[in-house]
């Protein structure tokens, strides 16, 4: 039975950005590298948002990142935090640059976008009451 989201993976061109920004500014927690024969090293490392709950880099990636779209693929990964004015304060404090303010999207939730060094599309969401998705957590508890 799938019991939840184990990581995310993303190919990166530099792991001291991709670190700072992970690490530093968004407050994850470098958990392991893997090392790979044959592969640039380390070949990923793993960061930890929370239990169970990783974001993996592999160093080395090479090209741009198109802007997220209607293009198929990867548009974008959501972090749920509980208080997004105060997250975003903390991030500010931290030196991640904070430009404009959080909309309440059609679900009632509050969300704020930004992205990684590579230009991968990041959504902090604080969930309320009266969105779908805690009607469906709700659901799922019961």
């Amino acid at each position: 039975m799938i019991t939840g989201l184990g990581h995310v993976a993303f190919r990166i061109t530099d792991l001291e950005k991709a670190l700072d920004f992970y690490c530093n500014k968004l407050g994850f927690r470098e958990a392991f590298r893997l090392e790979r024969e044959g592969e640039p090293s380390p070949w990923i490392v793993y960061l930890q948002v929370a239990p169970n709950m990783f974001v993996e880099l592999f160093p080395g990636a090479h090209g741009d990142n198109p802007p997220r779209g209607q293009a198929v693929g990867y548009n974008h990964f959501c972090l749920v935090v509980d208080d997004l004015a105060a997250t975003l304060r903390e991030l500010a404090a931290r030196g991640l640059a904070i430009t404009g303010n959080p909309i309440q999207g059609l679900d009632t939730n509050w969300q704020y976008w930004l992205n990684d060094p590579d230009g991968n599309a990041i959504e902090l969401m604080q969930i309320t009451a009266t969105s779908p998705q805690a009607a469906a957590d709700a659901r799922w508890q019961a």
